[in-house]
Protein backbone atom coordinates (compact mmCIF):
# COMPACT_ATOMS: atom_id res chain seq x y z
CA UNK A 1 0.00 0.00 0.00
CA UNK A 2 1.69 3.24 -1.09
CA UNK A 3 -0.93 5.51 0.52
CA UNK A 4 0.56 6.57 3.91
CA UNK A 5 -2.81 7.52 5.40
CA UNK A 6 -4.25 4.22 4.17
CA UNK A 7 -1.40 2.40 5.92
CA UNK A 8 -2.14 4.21 9.18
CA UNK A 9 -5.87 3.48 9.02
CA UNK A 10 -5.16 -0.11 8.01
CA UNK A 11 -2.85 -0.53 10.99
CA UNK A 12 -5.30 1.10 13.40
CA UNK A 13 -8.26 -0.92 12.10
CA UNK A 14 -7.08 -3.99 14.03
CA UNK A 15 -8.05 -4.10 17.73
CA UNK A 16 -4.90 -6.05 18.65
CA UNK A 17 -2.67 -3.41 17.10
CA UNK A 18 -4.58 -0.74 19.01
CA UNK A 19 -3.83 -2.73 22.18
CA UNK A 20 -0.13 -2.71 21.31
CA UNK A 21 -0.25 1.06 20.75
CA UNK A 22 -2.10 1.57 24.03
CA UNK A 23 0.44 -0.47 25.93
CA UNK A 24 3.37 1.38 24.38
CA UNK A 25 1.67 4.70 25.12
CA UNK A 26 1.37 3.74 28.80
CA UNK A 27 4.75 2.09 29.18
CA UNK A 28 6.91 4.15 26.83
CA UNK A 29 8.99 1.28 25.47
CA UNK A 30 8.77 -2.49 25.48
CA UNK A 31 10.26 -5.55 23.86
CA UNK A 32 8.11 -7.99 21.89
CA UNK A 33 8.56 -10.47 24.74
CA UNK A 34 7.32 -7.94 27.31
CA UNK A 35 4.30 -7.19 25.12
CA UNK A 36 3.57 -10.92 24.81
CA UNK A 37 3.49 -11.17 28.61
CA UNK A 38 0.99 -8.32 28.88
CA UNK A 39 -1.26 -8.94 25.89
CA UNK A 40 -3.42 -11.96 25.02
CA UNK A 41 -1.45 -13.02 21.93
CA UNK A 42 1.57 -15.04 20.91
CA UNK A 43 5.02 -13.58 20.40
CA UNK A 44 4.73 -14.26 16.68
CA UNK A 45 1.47 -12.28 16.56
CA UNK A 46 3.03 -9.41 18.52
CA UNK A 47 5.96 -9.33 16.10
CA UNK A 48 3.65 -9.21 13.09
CA UNK A 49 1.60 -6.40 14.64
CA UNK A 50 4.76 -4.44 15.47
CA UNK A 51 5.94 -4.86 11.88
CA UNK A 52 2.64 -3.54 10.52
CA UNK A 53 2.73 -0.60 12.93
CA UNK A 54 6.32 0.17 11.95
CA UNK A 55 5.48 0.07 8.24
CA UNK A 56 2.68 2.58 8.92
CA UNK A 57 5.17 4.83 10.74
CA UNK A 58 3.48 4.49 14.13
CA UNK A 59 6.17 2.48 15.93
CA UNK A 60 9.96 2.47 15.76
CA UNK A 61 12.50 0.08 17.18
CA UNK A 62 15.97 0.39 18.64
CA UNK A 63 18.32 -2.52 19.04
CA UNK A 64 20.52 -2.57 22.13
CA UNK A 65 22.66 -5.67 22.38
CA UNK A 66 20.37 -8.66 22.05
CA UNK A 67 17.26 -6.67 22.87
CA UNK A 68 14.99 -4.75 20.50
CA UNK A 69 12.83 -2.12 22.20
CA UNK A 70 9.78 -0.60 20.54
CA UNK A 71 8.22 2.79 21.13
CA UNK A 72 5.64 5.01 19.50
CA UNK A 73 6.85 7.54 16.98
CA UNK A 74 5.55 11.11 17.18
CA UNK A 75 2.88 10.09 14.67
CA UNK A 76 1.91 7.14 16.87
CA UNK A 77 1.61 9.36 19.92
CA UNK A 78 -0.58 11.78 18.00
CA UNK A 79 -2.87 8.97 16.84
CA UNK A 80 -3.06 7.58 20.39
CA UNK A 81 -4.16 11.01 21.64
CA UNK A 82 -6.71 11.32 18.83
CA UNK A 83 -8.15 7.88 19.51
CA UNK A 84 -8.44 8.68 23.23
CA UNK A 85 -10.30 11.90 22.41
CA UNK A 86 -12.63 10.03 20.06
CA UNK A 87 -13.29 7.39 22.72
CA UNK A 88 -14.17 10.06 25.31
CA UNK A 89 -16.45 11.81 22.81
CA UNK A 90 -18.29 8.59 21.99
CA UNK A 91 -18.66 7.67 25.66
CA UNK A 92 -20.21 11.07 26.42
CA UNK A 93 -22.69 10.71 23.59
CA UNK A 94 -23.65 7.14 24.50
CA UNK A 95 -24.99 8.27 27.86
Amino acid sequence: MSDPLGQVFGALADASRRQVIGYLAERGTATATELTGELPMTRQAVSKHLSTLATAGLVESERTGRETRYRLTEAGEEWDDRLDALKRHLERHDR
